[in-house]
């Protein structure tokens, strides 16, 4: 018989692991639901010209990393690489424009991507995404920076920072593009081969390059803030004044493009000190016409997506804790065969109240099952044998003190239920 495996880039979610992703998707849903955002889940597989014309078809997501594939039908599926596409379609799909605007939204899900997997980097990964449809004020980039900025402080993340940028719109950008484009042809020969392949197709994607013999042509390479349009311009001077107010700290930095087709003015990433050479805990931006690329109404949108196993990749390397998750209180020991009935009832009445109980399974004798009961962290015991049911009560064992009552069967839901819920 074969010996399976998860597949490559995949991992398994163990039990001791869920008292971290339950602290962080409880934390980062805490933060959505303050501030007004709304939960909507989308599909894990879309149309694949969804993701083709929203992120667009010269990016690496589309032409590298989508897991696409035909159905029965005949038509072409993909899995979803990010959430925006899929999320700005349902806006579209179900009229959401005329409900009040903005409309906030937030996801938590897994994701795809055909990529290498790396150090917190996975071919499924999950993410949480927040997006802000509906409205162009900077104070709605604002909002979902502070928002993202607040998770990873929340979880201890230190010394963070944003990194900043504007990509401006259809107006100022194709300018931009041409001066791009002119500085790189002048380089042809100190650029790396993708480089040289982005300089026409997609050419804000070259400074975005992490070969090392490009970083001097970067570096040099011409910043689109010198040639946003005014509105941009006065987007980007409003986003930096309302940041300067808050104190918080932010670097501009001319090559951050993101990797998707669909951004428009600002852009973004939270960066975090100490925990490694991948600086980046996350990014996001403003899209103000993917609506209209997926044939909606003209509505402006700002969004960020935060990898969760990447914060909880660096929250263990940080040593940084999390309380566990609560175990049943109740452990019901039981020996004979009137007992172990007793234990069955007792167990379903139990949690009809409201009090968790682990019951013993099989027939094994009481020094087995009290070490049962001590591994599982119970603190209540409750040991019913032939001579306590005879008398029509119930031993019950404090594990922290080890002091043991008996207490009459007619009130021990009660008496249990108001010492476990303490």
């Amino acid at each position: 018989m074969p010996r399976f495996q998860r597949p490559t880039g995949t991992h398994d979610i163990l039990p001791e692991d869920q008292p971290y992703w339950e602290y962080v998707t409880d934390f980062a849903v805490r933060l959505a639901r303050q501030a007004g955002f709304e939960r909507i889940d989308v599909p894990i597989f879309e149309a694949t010209d969804l993701f083709a014309r929203g992120i667009g078809t010269a990016t690496d997501v589309v032409e590298k990393e989508m897991y696409t594939f035909t159905d029965k039908g005949g038509e072409s599926l993909t899995l979803r690489p990010e959430f925006t596409a899929g999320v700005v379609r349902a806006y579209i799909e179900h009229g959401m424009h005329v409900r009040p605007q903005p409309v906030k939204l937030y996801s938590i899900g897994p994701v795809f991507r055909y990529d290498r997997p790396q150090a917190g980097r996975f071919r499924q990964f999950h993410q949480f995404n927040m997006e802000i449809l509906g409205d162009m004020d900077p104070l709605a980039d604002l909002e979902v920076m502070l928002l993202i900025w607040d998770l990873y402080a929340g979880l201890g993340f230190r010394n963070l920072s944003f990194q900043l940028n504007s990509t401006g719109c259809p107006r100022c950008r194709p300018g931009y593009v041409r001066v791009l484009q002119d500085y790189y042809l002048g380089h042809q020969n100190e650029v790396c081969e993708d480089c040289r392949r982005r300089t026409e197709r997609n050419p804000l994607r070259v400074l975005d390059c992490k070969v090392e013999t490009c970083q001097p042509v970067i570096a040099a390479a011409p910043s689109i803030l010198d040639y946003l349009c005014d509105e941009c311009a006065e987007h980007f001077a409003q986003l930096r004044e309302y940041l300067d107010m808050l104190g918080r700290p932010y670097i501009l930095n001319h090559r951050l493009v993101r990797g998707l087709d669909y951004y428009t003015k600002t852009v973004f990433e939270v960066w975090a000190a100490g925990i490694g050479a991948q600086a980046a805990v996350c990014g996001g931006g403003r899209y103000d016409g993917l609506a209209e690329i997926l044939g909606g109404p003209s509505t402006p949108g700002v969004g960020v997506a935060a990898g969760i196993e990447r914060i909880i990749m660096v929250m263990k390397t940080q040593g940084l804790t999390v309380p566990p998750l609560p175990t049943p209180a109740v452990f019901l020991a039981h020996l004979g065969d009137r007992a172990r009935r007793e234990a069955v009832r007792l167990a379903d009445e139990l949690r009809h109240a409201g009090v968790a109980v682990w019951t013993a399974f099989g027939e094994r004798g009481l020094k087995s099952q009290m070490r049962e009961a001590d591994k599982r962290g119970a603190r209540w015991v409750v040991i019913l044998g032939e001579d306590e049911l005879a008398r029509g009560v119930a031993a019950v064992r404090d594990m922290t003190t080890g002091e043991q009552t008996d207490i009459g069967l007619e009130g021990l839901v009660s008496w249990l239920r108001e010492r476990v819920g303490r």
